[in-house]
């Protein structure tokens, strides 16, 4: 009988003992499972960090925003940098500009005083020969002042057609050389006769007989009604004094 009751009991604590420690193991999982839970809410970048690919992180917010600021800073120095080119570049332009300019009037100034030590009348009859002399590599020039109603042609007593106006002739030594006989305007300009070298107007010879004189007095009177205007240059400064240092003024 007491046997009987012993087993009885025993077989009553199985199922208790198996319901106790069931209970237990869902316990257990129902710890592991919310502590799993925490973990993932606590550590949210933890899963993302697992799910890259090896060597790669995920960006930290704080740093993708601090790089932003870093370019931003980056864009503005390399701008300023840029104006600063600008305005250097800009200045120097002027300051070459104004440095030209200075040059030039340097220049100009030079050459003002360099031809101070000569006439103004000099400087005209070498601008003159520059300008419309024959041949520009001469020895000397000979500069010859003819008063108003000078015949054109003196070796000719029979010729009366005289100069309307004081002119001035300047010429080479040599034929060849040419000669000039003009008038001046006194504004830079002249008027420009056409008489031959030396008013050599038959060679250098007398009127031959057979030349009519009305035609030649005729043909003189368009000469001087129809001098031409020529407005003369300045030329540089060393040609200038070099034709100074080659010329006779004839009173």
């Amino acid at each position: 009988m007491k046997k009987h009751i012993k087993f009885s009991c025993y077989s009553l604590l199985l199922p208790l003992i198996f319901l106790l420690i069931a209970c237990s193991d869902n316990t257990n999982n129902e710890d592991n499972s919310g502590s799993a839970t925490d973990k993932t809410t606590e550590e949210p970048g933890t899963a993302d960090d697992e799910d890259l690919p090896d060597g790669e992180e995920s960006e930290d917010p704080s740093e993708s925003d601090n790089s932003s600021e870093d370019s931003s800073e980056n864009d503005s120095d390399d701008q300023s940098s840029d104006e600063a080119e600008t305005d250097a570049s800009e200045d120097s332009s002027v300051e070459e500009e104004e440095s030209n300019d200075s040059s030039s009037e340097d220049e100009e100034a030079g050459n003002d005083q360099a031809l101070s030590d000569y006439s103004s009348e000099e400087i005209e009859y070498a601008r003159v020969w520059l300008q419309l002399g024959p041949n520009q590599d001469i020895d000397e020039l000979y500069v010859e002042h003819i008063p108003a109603g000078t015949p054109l042609d003196p070796n000719d007593e029979e010729n009366d057609i005289s100069y309307p106006e004081e002119v001035i002739q300047v010429s080479g030594s040599r034929i060849a050389d040419g000669m000039i006989t003009y008038s001046g305007n006194g504004d830079g300009t002249i008027n420009v006769y056409d008489i031959p070298y030396g008013n050599r107007w038959y060679g250098g010879m007398p009127r031959p007989d057979d030349v009519d004189l009305e035609e030649v007095k005729e043909d003189m009177r368009e000469m001087i009604e129809n001098t031409e205007t020529v407005t003369i240059e300045p030329g540089e400064e060393e040609d200038v004094i070099a034709i100074i240092e080659k010329m006779y003024i004839i009173d």
